[in-house]
């Protein structure tokens, strides 16, 4: 029987306590040893709830642990993951992975020299749901165009509307991967972004070019009373339309099932994922095209 994997994370804010921490604490496979956090209270706080122990200092928890993972702004994440990698330490990455591609791609090549697992936290695609939309996508075929929307207010109200990244940042780098992620799945690889605009009230709208010859269009906000947030998928051709609106599995599953593949991946020594730094490094690269479009338009 494997070892359950020592894991440290490293962030203590809410999405950490709703879905990494107990994640983590309750998987078969997996043991929450250490939480390193920039707010020492909180990481204590966050360890004692899940029996774990409290770290001041990143070294100091890399050195107990086999795999790291990460639930901060991507600006610290990318950084403080090339530094776990370089430790051989096997990553669960937050997206975007880093706040740039220049970082981005140090990453990819330091999990890649490292020859350590990688999975980025792209949460509908670890449904079981949308695992099946996508084989009956590609089983059936002659798919040419989509249209996706993630439309939220989580900047007005909520446990993530004092997040300072998101401020910054707004839906393109919050919500942004998951669509890009989706569509790229579904259409055919992302290779251009042909349009982007963003309204001074945080609203984006992008045309993406695919692989193949497909178009799809996106809208993303964080800045509306929606309440639930919407988010949908449409995928139209020759054979009609299909369509993901639902979110049958709960985030905490779609998790759990992360880990699971996670854990497959350690114990057998695979590195590649359809999900994993790879995956996080070509969607970076959309939201620094769609950033750039958005700037010159």
């Amino acid at each position: 029987m494997d070892e359950p994997l020592r894991v440290g994370l490293v962030g203590a804010g809410p999405w950490a306590q709703m879905i990494h921490a107990p994640g983590i604490a309750n998987h078969p496979g997996t043991t929450l040893t250490g939480v390193w956090a920039r707010r020492q209270e909180a990481a204590a706080e966050l360890a004692a709830a899940h029996g774990a122990e409290p770290f001041t200092d990143y070294a100091s928890m890399l050195s107990t642990v086999d795999a790291v993972a990460f639930c901060v702004p991507p600006g610290v994440q990318g950084p403080m993951a090339i530094e776990a990698a370089q430790a051989g330490k096997h990553l669960v990455l937050e997206k975007p992975i880093a706040e740039s591609v220049e970082v981005a791609s140090q990453l990819a090549e330091a999990v890649t020299a490292a020859g350590v697992a990688s999975l980025v936290v792209l949460t509908r695609r670890y449904a079981p749901e949308t695992k099946e939309m996508l084989a009956q996508l590609h089983r059936t075929g002659g798919w040419t165009g989509a249209d996706s929307r993630w439309l939220a207010g989580a900047l007005l109200d909520g446990p993530f509307s004092n997040s300072p990244w998101r401020h910054e940042k707004g839906a393109l780098d919050d919500v942004g991967p998951h669509a890009f992620d989706l569509l790229d799945a579904a259409l055919g690889e992302i290779t251009d972004v042909i349009a982007a605009n963003v309204s001074d009230t945080g609203l984006w709208q992008l045309i993406l070019q695919h692989e193949g010859g497909a178009t799809s269009t996106v809208s993303l906000c964080l800045s509306l009373p929606m309440q639930p947030p919407f988010a949908d998928l449409t995928i139209f051709g020759t054979n009609g339309h299909r369509t993901l609106s639902n979110r049958d599995t709960p985030a905490p599953d779609c998790f759990t099932n992360l880990l699971d593949d996670f854990v497959a991946m350690v114990h057998s020594g695979t590195t590649t994922h359809e999900c994993d730094v790879r995956r996080g490094l070509h969607l970076q690269r959309i939201i620094d095209l769609a950033r750039r479009k958005a700037v010159t338009r």
